[in-house]
């Protein structure tokens, strides 16, 4: 009974965000309590790999950033070929108006994030902090709503938020790139030539191309480009069937779900949401970096993700889900809003200060709080309405 009891919670939507915001609760506790300098050294601790004296030396948490990160990046670049060859994004009429959304939930955010920090050089930077959307989060608050929420609604917020991560990749790949190595990277394409040709001949073991995966990590690390764009690359070369037709793509991106959803994140959540309290007062929510990044998750998301669905809706380019109406619709724009692992992803990204990085986590709890508050309640909203009609219609 209590296996059972444990397989329906681990299976549920809702467990992996509950559990990411256990382990942010966690992270804001020990950072402002007494073991904040245990935290602190953990984190700062250097690991190092070498041989023969050549290898790879990072405090702790960068390889969490780095490395437990190119695991999570690996897993969407599964989701993301499954969704173009066979799933959600296969058909272009499936994209456009959750595709639309994406784009509207991403330039209105960076655009109010400029305007506040246009003046700060400093602070500029992290324009990108606030267009991402926490795919694990979102689709928690929506499974708390539960039946009452459409079954279309979870599809139009999944390819919604799907988008999102391809945007926010290519983000990173442009505009977070550091000084690049060109010799690593043509290094780099050795492997990569390796697992062209592997999925090419649509082999049944992934072994080989997930060590060359973690070769290309190396090169890719080494060469200046975020070592993170390395997983998704290597998913890419995961044959979605094998000669034998059974799919290695679908048995691995299974296979690593709950370890990426129950270890990865809550990990990366524990590492990066310790917001340091000493010293901050609400007056310093109004500094232009947390105000950008707030403005940017709660009003940048809501209306740049209903404004562009309700403009391709009102131009006839595209219809509104089965049975979805407009207040979910305005929840969904909410949920979007829940930035949190990537916007802190991009956030470390950005800055190297932990005076500004506090600032960034600052910001990202506080307005990916208010989006998962305004969009939970307007999906609740949103199904006793479509209660009441359908007892009035009875």
């Amino acid at each position: 009974m209590l296996l059972r009891s444990l397989e329906r919670m681990y299976r549920h939507d809702a467990t992996s965000g509950i559990l990411l915001m256990l382990f942010t609760l966690i992270a804001l506790y020990t950072a402002n309590s007494a073991l904040a300098p245990y935290y602190q050294d953990m984190l700062g601790a250097t690991g190092t790999v070498t041989i023969n004296g050549v290898g790879i030396e990072k405090p702790i948490i960068l390889w969490i950033n780095d490395g437990l990160m190119a695991v999570f990046f690996f897993l969407i670049g599964l989701e993301l070929k499954k969704e173009l060859l066979e799933g959600k994004l296969k058909h272009i009429r499936d994209v456009i108006l959750p595709g639309a959304a994406a784009i509207g939930g991403m330039a209105l955010p960076a655009a109010i994030f400029a305007y506040f920090n246009w003046n700060s050089p400093e602070t500029l930077n992290g324009w990108a902090i606030p267009a991402a959307t926490d795919i694990a989060f979102a689709l928690g608050v929506l499974a708390l709503v539960g039946t009452r929420a459409p079954a279309a609604l979870k599809v139009f917020l999944l390819t919604l938020a799907i988008l999102d991560d391809i945007g926010a990749i290519l983000i990173i790949a442009l505009f977070y790139t550091a000084k690049l190595d060109v010799t690593y990277l043509l290094l780099g394409t050795i492997p990569l030539a390796i697992m062209f040709v592997l999925n090419r001949l649509k082999i049944h073991r992934i072994a080989p191309i997930i060590l060359l995966g973690i070769v290309l990590w190396v090169l890719v690390l080494k060469s200046g480009v975020h070592a993170t764009l390395a997983g998704v690359v290597t998913a890419f070369f995961v044959p979605l069937y094998d000669r034998w037709g059974k799919s290695p793509l679908h048995s691995l991106e299974h296979a690593l779900t709950p370890y990426v959803y129950f270890f990865i994140v809550p990990v990366f959540a524990l590492a990066n949401a310790g917001v340091v309290f000493d010293g901050l007062s609400i007056a310093d929510l109004a500094n232009p970096l947390p105000m950008g990044i707030i403005l940017g998750l709660f009003a940048g998301k809501l209306a740049g993700v209903f404004g562009m669905t309700w403009l391709m809706v009102r131009l006839g380019a595209a219809r509104l889900p089965h049975e979805v109406n407009w207040y979910h619709i305005f929840g969904v724009a909410g949920l979007a809003g829940i930035g949190f692992t990537m916007s802190l992803f991009i956030g470390g990204l950005s800055f190297g200060d932990p005076g500004l990085m506090n600032q960034v986590r600052v910001g990202v709890l506080a307005g990916s709080t208010m989006s998962g508050m305004v969009g939970f309640t307007a999906l609740m909203l949103a199904s006793r309405q479509r209660n009441t009609k359908a007892v009035a219609a009875e």
